[in-house]
């Protein structure tokens, strides 16, 4: 009886396992088959005009229709027919512009050798998320930014936009300045006395430029900023002169092909423009006293040309509003005429001359000013609006992405009130704004919290 008695509950605690053997398919077949996910819903962008990035003729009474953050159908809205519409009237729709030359965590009117001194990365971090916002809001989706003042800030602030913790621009970001001792980065311009162990960023001869090219990349600059010549914005080496030697513009560039990327080169001065190209640089920026070779050189190399001319004029106009130190000033004062000449010289040969501004120095949301300075020194405005978008997606590696309205691209688009062939100032007043599929201004369509935001 006692054997009986323990072999029962034995013999039913095994019937349990195999019972739940036998119901497993059946409950598993109820739990795989779950819902279908419900369709992405499709939007319809209608506009009087479209430009779409690539120059050509505008499109009447067009239509751009999209799936979820990407565009599905780009041409005559006749037709089109879509769950939601966003009818925008008389106005024109562009492609979300680019900017490749911002500098996001900077604090408008301040100084970056004071902010080193006074300031803290967590302040610039701050900073950069409202600015960020303000340039999405003036209508630049996409920017490339050159550089914080506190390194590899704009790297999180990168992360911040990516993730959907905040709203901005698609970022490719530099991370930190390669620059040489004395030269236009150099972050140790005061008292010998004084460092700033935190900044780390200077690089003389052939080895340590390359060891901070690697650093940068190790801590996730998506590109190498150099700067080849001295500044405007800075104090040492003049801007007209080359810093950098040949051997190491040279050695930036290979070691940054070796990781996929590629190097943007700060260069106001001809020689230094010249060998930063002779190099291999992808962008030349700034190009301040470009030259007939230089022209001949960018163009056989394959490179961008991405002047910053607004801000210039902001340097001499609005230096004491900015409280811009007045060395800089006089800098800026000496390079007056050479910027103007370099542009005409880049018209004249033809070059892919794509839109940058330098917008930190001037008040971020200001970047489309650039514009009217570039079509009055004679740029057709189809030809400025063309380097904002396809010229200077080319230019970041992105033209799969972003820059065109084409099908299979972010649907990053803009919205202005009138025609900006005919009055390209239009483009300061960015009515309408759309990043992948998220309208953020002009609509009613908004990102939720969290949304993740791909670039």
């Amino acid at each position: 009886m006692t054997a009986a008695f323990l072999i029962r509950p034995t013999l039913a605690w095994l019937a349990l396992p195999l019972a739940a053997l036998a119901l497993a398919p059946a409950l598993d077949a109820r739990q795989t088959q779950a819902p279908a996910p419900a369709p992405t819903r499709t939007v319809l962008v209608k506009a009087a005009r479209l430009i779409d990035g690539r120059g050509g003729a505008p499109v009447a009474d067009a239509g751009v229709l999209i799936r979820g953050d990407r565009i599905e159908r780009v041409g005559p809205a006749a037709g089109m027919t879509a769950d939601d519409v966003i009818d925008l009237g008389n106005a024109t729709v562009l492609p979300g512009l680019i900017d490749l030359h911002t500098h996001l965590t900077d604090e408008v009117g301040t100084n970056w050798e004071t902010n080193l001194l006074t300031t803290t990365p967590g302040r610039a971090a701050i900073y950069g998320a409202v600015n960020a916002r303000t340039t999405l809001l003036a209508g630049f989706t996409t920017v490339r930014d050159m550089g914080p003042t506190w390194p590899y800030v704009d790297i999180d602030l990168r992360y911040a936009i990516d993730k959907g913790s905040i709203p901005g621009p698609r970022m490719q970001a530099a991370g930190n300045y390669v620059s040489a001792t004395g030269g236009a980065g150099d972050a140790r311009q005061f008292s010998i006395y004084v460092d700033v162990p935190i900044v780390r960023n200077l690089a003389d001869g052939v080895d340590d430029v390359r060891k901070v090219v690697r650093t940068n990349l190790k801590n996730g600059a998506d590109f190498i900023k150099i700067l080849a010549t001295g500044a405007v914005m800075s104090k040492g080496i003049p801007p007209g002169a080359q810093q950098y030697t040949d051997a190491e513009l040279a050695v930036a560039v290979e070691e940054a092909a070796r990781w996929g990327k590629f190097v943007a080169s700060h260069a106001h001065g001809a020689e230094g423009i010249k060998a930063s190209l002779r190099a291999g640089v992808r962008t030349i920026d700034h190009g301040s006293m470009l030259d007939e070779e230089g022209a001949r050189l960018l163009k056989e190399k394959g490179a961008y040309f991405a002047p910053t001319l607004y801000v210039g004029h902001s340097i001499l106009h609005d230096n004491q509003a900015l409280n811009i130190p007045a060395h800089q000033v006089e800098r800026e004062k000496a390079m007056q005429g050479t910027q103007e000449k370099a542009f005409r010289l880049a018209l004249a040969h033809q070059l892919p001359i794509a839109f940058a501004t330098d917008a930190g120095v001037f008040p971020h949301g200001d970047n489309a000013r650039e514009f009217k300075v570039r079509v009055d020194l004679g740029q057709t405005p189809m030809a400025a609006i063309e380097g904002a978008t396809r010229i200077a997606a080319d230019a970041m590696g992105w033209a799969d992405r972003v820059g065109t309205l084409q099908a299979g691209r972010f649907a990053d688009l803009i919205a202005v009130d009138t025609d900006p062939l005919v009055d390209i100032t239009a483009l300061e007043r960015v009515r309408f704004v759309m990043r992948g599929g998220v309208v953020h201004k002009g609509g009613a369509h908004t990102a939720a919290p969290g949304t993740r935001s791909p670039r």
